[in-house]
């Protein structure tokens, strides 16, 4: 699955992994990862240290995680990623929005 989700051993963290190419093929799968089983749910970690791609569906996604996890006061990470994803992240503004290490 190119969707892999666990939770912190505190319960406050979901950490959302995404293998392959992150487009419009995984919208349920990333949807169902952060929608099922989040109560309690402080903070949000997207880590794409296995992701090869990003379109611009996975940009709307991500937007949608951010609304769902509270919009302005949600606090998510986007974490390793390759200089490809990066970039596309970048030219988007989306440091803006996310903290991106």
């Amino acid at each position: 699955m190119p969707v892999n989700t666990r939770r912190s051993e505190d319960g406050e963290t979901r950490i959302i992994a995404i293998e392959g190419r992150f487009d419009f093929s995984t919208h349920q799968a990333f949807r169902d990862a952060y929608e099922k089983d989040s109560e309690d749910v402080l903070y949000w970690v997207v880590d794409m240290s296995d992701t090869s791609y990003l379109d611009s569906s996975a940009l709307g996604m991500l937007l949608l995680l951010r609304d769902f996890a509270g919009g302005d006061k949600a606090s998510i990470r986007i974490e390793n990623c390759n200089s490809d994803v990066r970039r596309i992240l970048a030219i988007s503004n989306f440091e803006q929005l996310f903290s991106i290490r």
